[in-house]
């Protein structure tokens, strides 16, 4: 019998320690809800993928495609040079287009730091342009109100001790490859490096509102949380920015602590993501094209009601949206992108109040059809997004006695609660419905919302 209470004991001690371990620091729920505040309030950032790649011009991960080698991509660091950077105008563009905040790359898989680091030559200011861009980039968005983040890529094509693994330029096809090619290389080097340089921009840009960690991908020459040090690296973390928000890509799902929010790449969420059974925070990131950084020739770019649709759905689930831009290599921003911010800008100036501060709308409401449904818990108001304008009639199904105004968001005119235009409409109205009486003619703006005011 001892020796059941013994071994029940030594039991009982591992899943506590198991537990303990699984904790990157002491928050409650209602703590967590409030740090979070404002960014599950602003719902749409903008993400900036730039480096030596715009050179290029031909897609983010050009290295990796074309598999060039290291003494080969160095051209693009000598001649990185963009003469017409000017952050102010990337940030008053951002504002403009209704974004909140911005995420930049610091450092994205190729190892170059737009920052100036103690631990890298390989970095902006020891290209011909000299200066320390994210440092000028963080000090004109803050001067627009924006809150800024930082982008911090956990691979690195670049560095010497970066063991080469699957997603690497030089992968490849076999153990005993890998084995000779990784001869030299020391991952417990570069997890220093990782730290020291997170601590760079941990401290040296004042407060930071958001860090984006990329990526993990575990399995057969891949790396996951042990190769980074990501339990050591998220405690400090939030050692040195406790009020940062932080995404779920440094492996850590399970632990508390080791992430804020999840992050759904270039696809349409079906609901609102949970964990474990709960709903979680959750941004999509999505870009204007098929490419994360500048690409010149690439054509698929998705048209303005593609991109208010990607916001509004995000919006009606919960969500927030991360809308990517490229810079070009001359600093600027490709012509298709400030079109498009443009155009979003003209769409949230009018209809903002239907995204910022809003989420997915209470069960109780049927979404009509064609339609996305948003809700603001504090004003209590539905806003109904018409992707397909109607001919008039417009049901609401179960509304009858919940409302006591409606209006179009864009001009605030009323639009009225009536009987349906026609025999057979009125046929089909059902006990409980109600009737919009919409315009014929759709008002001018791609999506227009209707603002309900409920009682």
């Amino acid at each position: 019998m001892k020796k059941h209470i013994v071994l029940l004991c030594l039991f009982s001690s591992t899943i506590v320690a198991t537990q303990a371990q699984k904790k990157i620091w002491n928050e409650t729920e209602a703590q967590k809800k409030e740090r979070l505040a404002w960014w599950t309030h602003d719902r749409f950032g903008m993400f900036i993928h730039w480096g030596t790649y715009a050179l290029a011009g031909r897609h983010e991960w050009v290295k990796k495609r074309e598999r060039i080698a290291d003494r080969d991509y160095q051209k693009y660091f000598d001649h990185f040079n963009p003469d017409l950077y000017n952050p102010a105008e990337w940030a008053k563009m951002a504002k403009a287009a209704g974004m909140k905040y911005a995420v930049i790359t610091t450092k994205h898989h190729e190892g170059f730091t737009l920052f100036d680091s103690k631990f890298t030559d390989y970095k902006v200011t020891n290209t011909p342009y000299g200066k320390d861009a994210l440092k000028e980039w963080v000090d004109a968005f803050r001067k627009e109100g924006l809150k800024i983040g930082f982008y911090y890529s956990l691979i690195d094509w670049h560095h010497p001790a970066y063991t080469i693994d699957r997603v690497h330029p030089q992968s490849a096809g076999s153990d005993e490859e890998y084995q000779k090619l990784n001869t030299g290389r020391d991952m417990s080097v570069y997890r220093k490096y990782l730290k020291d340089q997170v601590t760079e921009i941990l401290t040296n840009y004042g407060k930071v509102d958001v860090l984006w960690l990329d990526y993990s991908f575990p399995g057969k020459h891949g790396k996951g949380r042990d190769d980074w040090g990501s339990v050591e690296l998220l405690k400090l973390v939030r050692k040195l920015q406790p009020g940062i928000i932080v995404n779920d890509r440094a492996d850590l799902k399970e632990y508390a602590g080791g992430w804020d929010f999840t992050t759904p790449e270039q696809f349409k969420v079906s609901e609102w993501p949970t964990y474990e059974g709960k709903k979680i925070p959750w941004e999509t990131c999505q870009t204007f094209s098929g490419s994360w950084g500048y690409y010149r020739d690439e054509l698929t770019w998705k048209d303005h009601k593609q991109l208010l649709v990607l916001l509004i759905e995000s919006v009606s689930k919960g969500g927030n949206l991360l809308l990517n831009v490229g810079p070009t290599a001359r600093g600027t921003l490709d012509h298709r992108a400030q079109e498009a911010l443009r155009k979003m800008g003209d769409w949230t100036k009018v209809n903002g109040r239907s995204v910022y501060g809003c989420t997915q709308a209470p069960d109780e409401f049927e979404v009509p059809d064609h339609s996305l449904l948003t809700y603001n818990p504090q004003t209590k108001r539905l806003y109904i997004h018409l992707l397909d304008y109607p001919l008039q009639n417009f049901t609401l199904k179960g509304m009858k006695g919940k409302i006591k105004y409606a209006q179009f968001l864009h001009d605030a005119s009323e639009i009225q609660i009536r009987e349906p235009h026609g025999y057979w409409s009125k046929k089909v109205l059902e006990e409980g419905d109600i009737n919009l009486a919409l315009p014929v003619n759709k008002p001018e703006v791609e999506i227009p919302v209707i603002e309900v005011f409920l009682k």
